[in-house]
């Protein structure tokens, strides 16, 4: 695995550098050895506190974690937890799918021990259609707001396409847009 680890407001000491690739070479036990997957470390100093943010890219999916705590180290074993626990989470997924030869090609998830399914693990519990209403950016965020959801799917009023207006875990909106064309 490749690792490419950027300080932003924080020099990345060897100590620290040593420390986050210590940490991520755990994750080598869930793929397949080779230089084509490649892990981003993004650490940040703040006045109080620092966040990292990992993201692991393979050519089948990427995983991604991000994780503020007032230690440095601390957080870089809360991160590695969040990607452990996603890679159990998937495997649980693809057994139950049994879709375990697509990702398999670029992941080794043999070596992820048996996760046995908690109770209440995430399951469908309900299916929805809905009939998409041309509107603007503000009135679908007008509509997320008075429903108290996360995000809203609606069709852009300017271009026709399909969009999901949703709430940033750091504050302000974000807008997904689908650029396949609907046959």
């Amino acid at each position: 695995m490749k690792y490419q680890i950027i300080g932003k407001n924080i020099e990345v000491t060897d100590s620290i550098r040593a420390e986050l690739e210590k940490k991520l070479s755990r994750m080598d036990k869930f793929f397949v050895i080779n230089d084509d997957v490649l892990c981003r470390a993004v650490v940040r100093s703040y006045s109080v506190g620092a966040k990292v943010e990992i993201t692991i890219f393979t050519k089948i999916m990427d995983f991604r974690t991000e994780v503020k705590n007032d230690d440095l180290y601390a957080a870089f074993d809360l991160a590695m937890d969040k990607l452990e626990d996603q890679m159990r989470k998937l495997k649980t997924r693809m057994d139950r799918t049994k879709k375990a030869d697509s990702l398999g090609k670029a992941l080794a998830l043999e070596a992820i021990a048996d996760y046995e399914a908690e109770e209440g693990e995430e399951e469908v519990v309900r299916t929805k259609s809905i009939y998409l209403e041309p509107m603007s950016i503000d009135d679908a965020i007008t509509r997320m707001e008075a429903l108290g959801h996360s995000f809203f799917v609606y069709l852009d009023e300017e271009d026709d396409e399909i969009s999901v207006a949703y709430k940033r875990i750091d504050g302000g909106y974000g807008v997904i847009q689908v650029e396949n064309k609907l046959k």
